[in-house]
C-alpha cells in the first residue's frame, strides 16, 4: 500500500478529496436510506415494515463500517470498491429473490415494473462523491451487471415469458395492452436498455471527473513549478522581484519613484577576514544576512543586494509602501538591536547603517544572458555616504533629513547639516535620540 506521505502533492490532494467525498456521500446515503425506509414503511403497509427496516439497517450498518475504515490503518485503495460492489450485490439480490408483493403471489417479473431501478443511481451517486473516476466507472459496470444478473435469474425461473416481439406489427390498442400488461411480459430489451443507460451515465460521469482531475492536476503542477522557480530565482534576486518577473514572463518594467534606501555595513570586516578562516567567515555572514533579511522583510523592505559585507535594502521599490520612510527607520533600528543581542556562527558583529530617501530608478540590467535587479539614484549614493559618515560622527545610524517626517522625528536626534561628498547642498542628518 502506498502511504499518504509517499504520494506526490497532487496525489495527496486527490486522495484526501476521495476520502472526504466518500465520507460526505456515506452521510448523505444514510440520510437517504432513513428517508426511503420511512417512506416504504408508511406507504407499503405494516406487514412489510420489518423487512424494510431490516434492509435499511443493513445498508446503514455497511455505511457506518465503511465510514470508520476510511482514513484508518485498515483503509486500502480497493476497500471502496468492495463496499460499492456489496451495495449492488445486496440490492440486486433483493430484486432477484424477494417477492414484489408477498401476499399477492405475483409473478417474479413484476418486480421490474416497480420503481426499483432508481435505487441503483443512489449507489452511483455515492461513488461520484469519491472524486475517483475508477470507482465511478466500476460502479457503472457493477450496477449494470447486477441489474441484468437479477433479471436473468428471474426470467430463467419463469415457465412463460413475453417480449416486445410478441406484440403484433401495427397492433390495435387492445392487442398492445394484452401483451404489455400481461404478468409474464418481461421486456428483455427494456432491461438491457436500462443497464446500458446506467453504464453510459457512469462512464460520462467518470470522464467528466477525470477531466476535472486533469485540469486540477495541471493547475497544481503549474503552481508548483512557479513556486519552485520563484524559490530558486529568489535566492539570487529579491523574492518580490522574482515573483513579479514570473508573472510578467521575464519582463520587469523599470520603475521610477521615491523610495527609502538602507545600507548596512559591518564594521571591522577586514580584521574578521584576516583572523578567521574562509569557512568561518562564510558561515558568519550567511547567518547575519539571513537574520538581517528577516528583519528588513518584517518592515516591508526588500534586500536588493548583498555587496561584500554590506546589506543594500529598499523600501517602496519594487513593492509599493506608503510608509516606506517609517519602515526604513524602524528596520535600521531593529538591525542595530539584532547585532547587539545576537551572535552569528559564534561571532559578535558591529554594523553602521545609513538611511536616505529620494527619487530612484529600479529595474533589471545586465548582459551576456545575465540579469540583475538594481536601484539607481541620489538616495542610493547618499545612503552609502551616510553609512561611511558614521565613523566620523561616532554613530551607528545616520538618517537623512529627507527620510525624517513628523511621525518619526520624535524618536530621533538632529545632528545638524553636513557636507556630503557628491551632493551639492549640505544635508541635514539625524541619529537615534
Amino acid at each position: 500500500m502506498i502511504s499518504y506521505t509517499q504520494k506526490s502533492q497532487s496525489d495527496q490532494m486527490f486522495y484526501a478529496a476521495e476520502q472526504a467525498g466518500l465520507k460526505l456521500a456515506i452521510k448523505g446515503r444514510i440520510v437517504a436510506v432513513v428517508f426511503i425506509t420511512t417512506l416504504l414503511v408508511t406507504t407499503r403497509g405494516v406487514d412489510r415494515a420489518p423487512e424494510f427496516i431490516l434492509g435499511g439497517l443493513l445498508f446503514i450498518g455497511l455505511g457506518l463500517l465503511h465510514f470508520r475504515i476510511i482514513g484508518s490503518s485498515y483503509d486500502r485503495p480497493w476497500i471502496k470498491f468492495i463496499f460499492i460492489t456489496t451495495d449492488f450485490v445486496l440490492l440486486s439480490g433483493a430484486v432477484a429473490f424477494l417477492p414484489a408483493e408477498p401476499g399477492l403471489q405475483l409473478p417474479d417479473a413484476m418486480i421490474f415494473r416497480f420503481q426499483v431501478f432508481p435505487f441503483y443511481f443512489l449507489i452511483l451517486a455515492v461513488a461520484a462523491f469519491s472524486f475517483s473516476p475508477g470507482l465511478v466507472l466500476w460502479s457503472g459496470v457493477a450496477g449494470a451487471a447486477g441489474w441484468m444478473a437479477a433479471f436473468i435469474h428471474v426470467r430463467s425461473s419463469m415457465e412463460r415469458t413475453l417480449e416486445w416481439d410478441d406484440i403484433p406489427v401495427k397492433p390495435t390498442p387492445e392487442e398492445f395492452l394484452a401483451v404489455f400488461l400481461d404478468p409474464d411480459f418481461v421486456a428483455t430489451g427494456t432491461r438491457m436498455q436500462e443497464a446500458t443507460v446506467f453504464f453510459v451515465v457512469a462512464m460520462l460521469i467518470a470522464i467528466v471527473m477525470q477531466r476535472a482531475r486533469d485540469v486540477v492536476r495541471r493547475q497544481l503542477e503549474a503552481e508548483q513549478g512557479v513556486a519552485a522557480i520563484s524559490q530558486l530565482f529568489g535566492r539570487f534576486v529579491p523574492k518580490a522581484v522574482a515573483d513579479s518577473m514570473i508573472r510578467q514572463e521575464g519582463a520587469l518594467e523599470p520603475v521610477g519613484r521615491e523610495a527609502t534606501v538602507l545600507i548596512a555595513d559591518v564594521a571591522g570586516f577586514t580584521n574578521l577576514t584576516e583572523t578567521k578562516g574562509a569557512q568561518a567567515v562564510v558561515d558568519t555572514f550567511n547567518d547575519y544576512f539571513e537574520a538581517a533579511s528577516e528583519v528588513i522583510g518584517k518592515h516591508n523592505g526588500v534586500v536588493t543586494q548583498f555587496i561584500g559585507d554590506a546589506v543594500f535594502a529598499t523600501f517602496n521599490v519594487p513593492a509599493e509602501d506608503l510608509e516606506h520612510r517609517r519602515n526604513g527607520i524602524n528596520a535600521a533600528v531593529d538591525l542595530l538591536e539584532l547585532v547587539q543581542s545576537t551572535t552569528f556562527a559564534g561571532e559578535k558583529l558591529s554594523i553602521r547603517v545609513g538611511v536616505s530617501t529620494g527619487p530612484v530608478i529600479a529595474g533589471n540590467v545586465g548582459g551576456g544572458g545575465r540579469v540583475t535587479y538594481t536601484v539607481y539614484g541620489e538616495a542610493v549614493n547618499l545612503a552609502s555616504r551616510l553609512e561611511a559618515l558614521n565613523k566620523e560622527q561616532g554613530t551607528s545610524l545616520l538618517i537623512s533629513g529627507t527620510t525624517v517626517d513628523e511621525a518619526t522625528q520624535s524618536s530621533l536626534k538632529k545632528i545638524g547639516q553636513v557636507e556630503v561628498r557628491g551632493v551639492s547642498q549640505p544635508i541635514e542628518i539625524f541619529t537615534l535620540a
